[in-house]
């Protein structure tokens, strides 16, 4: 029978490019999988994250089968981005792409004893046929999901196809009131002697189908009566099973668990699971926690199913690459449809090789996760016109769709624009369903122009499933204010644009999925705003996952059935004033709030409540009561607020704009926008403006004023935005004084190329 065996414990690593040892290195770091050499420079600040070809080596034994023929596998669980395997000095595996599994048969190179050597040098540099290319999240190097050696006889289910198990199953409900369960398996090394029984047990073990197929065709369809429907409120899940049997004796046998669900997207519906209209409200999430990196254990990715499903969400967007078999273990049994994705994501490669790297790890991510009932949708791209369009691009995503529709025609596919993406044009109606990445009130905007926009998007086009993909602002829980503002990255203000986008999500049902941007704060090496480096800040939960910020209470009010209430501002615990604005979170009708023991009012609403307290002096008790839950808070009245409450540079960008106006005074930014040939404008490229020192000059100012971030040829996100247009960005920038891109037009106008 087969035998998996843990390779996790007993590594030697060394973070240089050492080459292939002869031995095993005694003088190398002892490290214990999962692992990743980024999981501190990869969040820290330092402004960029170690990428290069490092080397782990650890001996193993080579298990024997008690049956002459038997094979030995080296599975690789996911190697961050690309990874050559070696056993006693000869190479086995080369693979490509950060997120999957992959193995490779050892059985010829492997001799008998303790003394076998595997080494693997990964590598997370930059290749341009490997996909992702650049990001806003950092590219973790390293076996951050550990390594596994496989044991199996000679006859067993393949190995050998795209990291898959072996075994497809496909649930469908009937109209009998049952399933069936299209079952399919891949037997290597088997003859007529051999048949494969399959069996499916419902929760509690007991089986209720069977059937048996020769080895060489493996295809059945089983019938359970009465199956129960898997959801996010049941989430109820049968276990199918393969067994290679040889006369009375099984060879091998491998396993998964499986859930029954229909599912479609009507445009004026939204999503349907089995037969209900069931708005799929929730949250994208990255793979990576404080200083681990992604080098996660099956603990922690249950540990984060289990806050998002405190949340009350029944979605989550796995971005932007395929994520751990854990997660999606958590995401069966917990209930949550998932979107499932690729990181084709940002800047499209023009090199054939690339195209084919997407292909392979789109083959990877079905083959590898199909069976599991959580997923529903699977991603093609991600704001890939970030680096701009081509015919190329837009024949690649129809290629990619059609792949997927091939390999899994009961799924549908997704794609997730980015803000600019043109309402009308190429990229669109190539998917099933759409979504955009939309940060009006954040990037661009005002809060109150998401709706407007969506409802335009709708009524122009009734034929197509719209949905959010990504949705957020900066949240950091050190700043707070009575006065929250766009970009002055306070607890409150992501509060605030919570509040409004929970309430204009819930009015639009037919929305088919909306997925907050991000579920956690994640590691991205390159940023550094709001006092906070190397992390993207978006997250309703910080990134150690110890503290919920208020905007996680806001969709907890929102999207929790069980009784919840939330007194906000819990960290804003010193306040000045006369009065002071208190809000609180319930998915209770009523919410009484007390101060110091007293009543101080009664409101009746949904889901936000706002007081107006006077706070006595010193320490203040505040306690509101709804139905039959309560929260409680403190806070201190004093004279002045803590100067720390206030990002220092948001009042100097503030004052940085009134200076770029000064500076311009005597411009006419009434004028016709002229674009005069030879000479730059803000239909540039970044990569073109680069080219002038003194138009990048006035370029990087500008967008340091308007975004925050620095953009500088060769760091940061510069890979990201070098292809965006000035034009392009202001569709994406929050907030801009009229006049301001007048301003700069006119100012880059007057630079010769």
């Amino acid at each position: 029978m087969r035998n998996v065996i843990s390779l996790n414990e007993g590594w030697k690593f060394i973070q240089e490019d050492a080459g292939l040892p002869a031995a095993l290195p005694a003088d190398w770091q002892d490290v214990t999988l999962p692992h990743s050499w980024n999981a501190v420079d990869g969040m820290d600040g330092n402004g960029s994250f170690t990428r290069g070809t490092f080397w782990y080596a650890r001996s193993f034994a080579a298990p024997k089968q008690p049956l002459p023929g038997g094979r030995v596998y080296v599975q690789v669980n996911a190697a961050g981005q690309q990874a050559d395997v070696y056993v006693n000095g000869e190479k086995v595996a080369h693979h490509e792409g950060g997120y999957s599994k992959f193995r490779a048969d050892v059985t010829d190179f492997c001799k008998d004893g303790e003394d076998n050597l595997l080494v693997i040098a990964c590598s997370n540099e930059r290749l341009e046929r490997v996909y992702p290319q650049s990001a806003d999240f950092t590219f973790y190097g390293g076996l951050y999901r550990g390594v596994d050696l496989i044991s199996v006889p000679a006859a067993h289910f393949d190995l050998d196809h795209l990291g898959g198990s072996g075994l497809k199953v496909t649930p469908k409900p009937t109209t009998r009131g049952g399933a069936e369960f299209e079952l399919e398996s891949w037997v290597t090394g088997g003859d007529e002697n051999f048949t494969v029984l399959y069996s499916i047990k419902n929760a509690a073990g007991k089986e209720v189908a069977g059937g048996c197929r020769p080895c060489d065709d493996t295809k059945i369809t089983l019938f359970v009566p009465h199956a129960e429907l898997w959801s996010p409120e049941h989430p109820y899940l049968y276990t199918v099973t393969a067994t290679l049997q040889r006369r009375n004796e099984a060879y091998d046998e491998v396993s998964c668990r499986s859930g029954v669900r229909s599912f479609r997207c009507e445009p004026d519906k939204g999503f349907i699971l089995n037969g209900v209209p069931t708005p799929l409200r929730g949250v994208s999430r990255h793979q990576d926690q404080l200083y681990k990196g992604n080098a996660l254990t099956r603990a922690d990715h249950y540990a984060d199913a289990a806050i998002i499903k405190e949340l009350g969400a029944n979605t989550i967007r796995l971005a932007h690459y395929q994520h751990s078999e854990d997660f999606y273990d958590a995401c069966d049994e917990l209930g949550f449809v998932i979107w499932a994705e690729i990181p084709f994501i940002s800047v499209m490669s023009p090199d054939p090789e690339a195209h084919q790297n997407c292909i392979s790890q789109m083959k990877e991510l079905i083959t590898q996760a199909y069976n599991h009932p959580c997923i529903c949708f699977w991603g093609i791209s991600n704001e890939i016109l970030i680096g701009g369009i081509s015919q190329q691009l837009v024949d690649n995503h129809h290629e990619l769709n059609a792949l997927v529709k091939e390999m899994d025609p009961t799924r549908l596919t997704t794609i997730a624009h980015v803000s600019s993406t043109p309402v009308n044009g190429p990229m669109h109606r190539i998917t099933d369903t759409e979504s955009y990445n939309h940060y009006f009130g954040w990037y661009g905007g005002k809060i109150e122009d998401n709706a407007p926009w969506v409802d335009k998007f709708h009524a122009e086009h009734p034929d197509i499933c719209l949905g959010l993909s990504e949705y957020g602002c900066e949240g950091i829980i050190t700043y707070h204010g009575p006065n929250p503002q766009c970009k002055d990255y306070s607890e409150e203000y992501q509060a605030l644009y919570h509040e409004g986008m929970a309430q204009m999500i819930d009015e639009r049902p037919w929305l088919w999925a909306t997925h907050v941007w991000n579920m956690f704060d994640f590691g991205c090496a390159a940023r550094n705003e709001g006092g906070v480096a190397g992390r993207n800040n978006k997250g309703l939960v910080t990134i150690d996952r110890k503290t919920r910020k208020d905007s996680f209470y806001v969709y907890q009010a929102y999207w929790t059935k069980a009784p919840m209430v939330h007194i906000a501002g819990r960290r804003y615990a010193q306040r000045a004033g006369e009065t002071t604005k208190v809000k609180v979170y319930s998915n209770q009708p009523t919410v009484t709030l007390y101060l110091n023991s007293e009543v101080v009012g009664v409101k009746t609403g949904y889901r936000v409540f706002e007081f107006e307290v006077a706070l006595a002096d010193g320490h203040n008790q505040l306690v509101a009561i709804a139905g039959d839950v309560a929260d409680s808070i403190s806070l201190e009245k004093v004279e002045k607020e803590p100067a720390i409450y206030v990002l220092p540079e948001f009042n100097e960008r503030q004052e940085g704009v009134a200076n770029w106006f000064k500076t311009v005074g005597s411009m006419d930014l009434d004028a016709p926008m002229e674009f005069p040939e030879g000479y730059y404008s803000i239909k540039d490229t970044m990569e073109e403006i680069s080219n002038n020192d003194e138009a990048m000059a006035i370029v990087r100012k500008a967008v340091k004023l308007a975004t925050n971030f620095d953009l500088a040829p060769g760091v940061g996100m510069w890979d990201m935005m070098k292809k965006m247009t000035l034009e392009s960005m202001t569709t994406m920038t929050a907030n801009m004084p009229d006049g301001f891109i007048e301003s700069i037009n006119a100012q880059l106008i007057k630079i010769k190329k």
